[in-house]
């Protein structure tokens, strides 16, 4: 279980996050919605603890992330998470990008990361890119590369920020299909996304910032077919004229 309390984020003198609480439970998916600049992917850093807070707490199945005694380099063990960029080493082919972690994390021996790696590649369809080098995927194959390096670290939750926003449009199904794919298997995760009907069809809850506030978090179809908050309403207006 993943819960926030009254989280906040101060970078100078501006306030990215004001007073936010939710929590996600084992095998729900949660998708953040909201205008750009309204705090969504500074919470998510700040659940994997790349970005302090600057007042409430979070904890991740119990654990402080942001207490000092914790270890948070074993913590992230739990928390996978995939950007917009796809961060792939160009140098290495696409099953070498996913033993690296296993590798040097979780002191496998070569031959191991490497059996750890093609299943993991085979899981989001990728299994015939194995040896190909990154510079020669296109952008949705990096980023179901960049899913399944998340994945070989065996996480207990996925969290996604905005990885389809930098793909073309035909490639935004194959990598949503393999988000799909994940929470069909009792994945956690919690999903950045400005993709409505990615949402629409798989997340349980949908909780919608603005300018650092979380201004309402309900049932998907609740949320997105019948919000009760007038920011909302007019957010999934804007968001539906641009579609």
């Amino acid at each position: 279980m993943i819960e926030l309390k009254s989280v906040k984020k101060v970078f100078g003198s501006l306030e990215v996050i004001k007073d936010v609480s939710f929590s996600v439970n084992r095998g729900e998916v949660l998708c953040l919605i909201g205008a750009s600049g309204s705090g969504k992917s500074t919470l998510l850093q700040c659940i994997n603890g790349l970005h302090s807070i600057s007042g409430g707490s979070i904890f991740v199945d119990g654990i402080n992330v942001h207490d000092r005694k914790t270890n948070i380099n074993l913590l992230r063990r739990r928390l996978g998470i995939v950007f917009q960029q796809y961060n792939a080493f160009p140098h290495l082919s696409a099953i070498d990008n996913v033993a690296l972690a296993p590798r040097i994390v979780s002191k496998l021996s070569r031959q191991n990361a490497l059996e750890v790696a093609a299943k993991h590649l085979a899981h989001v369809g990728l299994a015939d890119k194995a040896n190909t080098m990154p510079g020669n995927l296109s952008g949705g194959q990096q980023q179901r590369l960049a899913i399944a390096r998340a994945l070989a670290m065996q996480p207990s939750y996925m969290l996604f920020d905005e990885i389809t926003s930098a793909l073309d449009p035909e490639l935004v199904g194959e990598v949503l299909d393999t988000m799909r794919l994940l929470k069909s298997e009792g994945m956690t995760m919690i999903v950045v996304t400005h993709d409505i009907p990615f949402a629409r069809d798989s997340a349980d809850r949908v909780a919608f910032m603005d300018q650092g506030y979380l201004c309402e978090i309900g049932p998907a179809r609740q949320v997105l077919n019948a919000p009760r908050e007038e920011r909302t309403r007019k957010f999934l207006q804007r968001e539906h004229r641009a579609a």
